[in-house]
């Protein structure tokens, strides 16, 4: 080293050891239980698990089985959202191996399980953005967060666009990979170093583990991705993008975000008609994409979209080939500790619903009977923060009625729902009486919430189930933590 001016000597004696080169580490270690031995993984930890490949992840029952064969008990399972496929889980609970669930959504074998009491600990259900909110505030603390890495290289670069079993966007695991303790990737595909592009970079993760499957990416596409194609559907959709089209938002920079049933992408293949028609170009859509939403991008009717995770095959593709084409995380999406989250830009929002109640509070946890059969996801978040919020829904589903004097479950409050769209009428909620005014100027067919329930019980042909009056098995909290509603177990007496 060279010889420094006196004026420095205060910064301390000249290091003159030699330099000598480092070896890069590698990060791949043998198997899984090999990384749960390194994350120094005991009785009661927490392991995180993302929903990124649906109904086709193969992951959480992987690690979940080398758990058990670890001899760990009493785990808490910090899922994104659990699916059918992951019915395993219900015998890790019966075990012992799990103690505790959280998620943002629930459905299949495991909500079954749990609506019936198979869990001594209530779950808990949580929104996205909850989530997100959650575990950067060290309300929940991961000690493994173990992400399904469709491609890594062995110093743990992540891509999801890559690989034997690619999902598009990391959105969710890259909350944990920030908070927790120990970042575990899971990959079919290790890649030569560095895998391209990476979602989650090398300084996120401690270990790399190598497997024959992360899973099926046909999981991915688990429920209707195209719009609705009966009259009945249609019918609502078009209502639905009238509202849309009257509530005066439908202007150059529109943001709006659907989910990816039947219905929402009707209305919004009716929304992007009314748009071109207008030559409105809207800023992004955004939340869960699917190709429809590709094909709204790539025709110009938005500028950009916002994607937390892809909903099916056409989405993962368009993430390549799209510059506008974006991935965010779930905290970005969705938190409502960030100090303005996407969902807090979006101009309008189409939801759906399970059930809907004459204070518009709606349910989009449990069946008429109580069984879970979802949770929040970005259902309360995106409700909050949109400026219109649109429910559409029918009036009756399984023989039940589906706008009831008082909901099963309350997930989304009712002073966040702006409009409910049925096959029979709209009703504008009473707290936005200017907005009932311009759907009223339209010439839509504005009825009351306690009209639409009427109807709803006449056109029933089931009575209502019912409340389960077991113990609490699930708890329903809100984006900000507020509990909204417990969920009991259903065939047990009261406590």
């Amino acid at each position: 080293m060279r010889d420094l001016p006196a004026a420095v000597a205060g910064y301390g004696a000249l290091r003159r050891a030699p330099v000598r080169r480092r070896p890069a580490p590698g990060k791949v270690l043998p198997s899984l239980e090999a990384a749960i031995a390194a994350c120094g993984l005991t009785d009661g930890a927490t392991v995180s698990f993302h929903h990124h490949l649906r109904n086709g992840d193969a992951v959480l029952n992987a690690v979940m089985d080398a758990l058990a064969r670890a001899g760990l008990r009493g785990l808490h399972v910090a899922a994104t959202s659990i699916f059918p496929v992951h019915a395993p889980l219900v015998g890790h609970i019966r075990s012992g191996v799990v103690g505790r669930i959280s998620a943002a959504y629930i459905s299949g074998p495991v909500a079954e399980a749990v609506s019936r009491g198979a869990l001594a600990e209530p779950v808990v259900l949580r929104t996205h953005g909850g989530r997100a909110r959650a575990l950067d505030l060290g309300e929940v603390r991961v000690d493994a967060a173990f992400v399904a890495a469709p491609a890594a290289d062995a110093m743990g670069n992540l891509s999801g666009r890559a690989g034997r079993a690619p999902c598009g966007t990391l959105g969710y695991p890259m909350v944990d990979v920030e908070t927790a303790r120990h970042v575990v990737a899971v990959t079919d595909s290790l890649v030569p170093y560095p895998a391209v592009p990476a979602e989650i970079p090398q300084t996120k993760v401690d270990f790399v583990v190598e497997v024959a499957r992360i899973g099926d990416p046909s999981g991915i596409a688990s429920g209707a991705t195209r719009p609705a194609t009966d009259p009945l559907g249609l019918g609502i959709a078009g209502q639905a993008a009238a509202v849309i089209a009257a509530s005066g938002l439908l202007t150059e920079g529109f943001s709006f975000q659907t989910g990816a049933g039947g219905v929402s992408l009707a209305t919004a293949a009716a929304v992007g008609r009314e748009m071109a028609a207008r030559g409105v170009t809207g800023s992004f859509a955004s939340g869960g994409i699917t190709g429809f939403h590709v094909e709204m991008l790539e025709a110009g009717l938005f500028r950009a979209l916002m994607d937390v995770q892809c909903f099916d095959l056409a989405a993962v593709a368009s993430l390549g080939r799209n510059p506008g084409h974006m991935a965010m995380s779930a905290a970005t999406y969705a938190g409502p500790h960030v100090g303005g989250a996407v969902v807090d830009r979006l101009s309008a929002v189409v939801l759906g619903a399970a059930e809907v109640d004459t204070d518009f509070n709606v349910n989009v946890t449990t069946r008429a009977d109580g069984t879970i059969i979802g949770g929040s996801g970005g259902h309360a978040d995106t409700a909050q923060g949109a400026r219109l919020t649109v429910v559409t829904t029918r009036l009756t589903a399984a023989g039940h009625a589906k706008i009831v004097p008082r909901v099963g479950t309350l997930t989304t409050p009712g002073e966040t729902i702006d409009v409910v769209v049925t096959e029979a009428g709209i009703a504008v909620n009473p707290l936005r009486p200017e907005l009932a005014d311009r759907l009223r100027h339209a010439g839509l067919p504005l009825v009351s919430i306690e009209a639409l329930a009427a109807k709803a019980a006449a056109a029933a042909e089931r009575p209502a189930p019912a409340a389960p009056e077991g113990r609490i098995v699930a708890i329903s909290e809100y984006r900000d933590g507020t509990v909204t509603d417990v969920i009991r177990a259903i065939g047990e007496a009261a406590p």
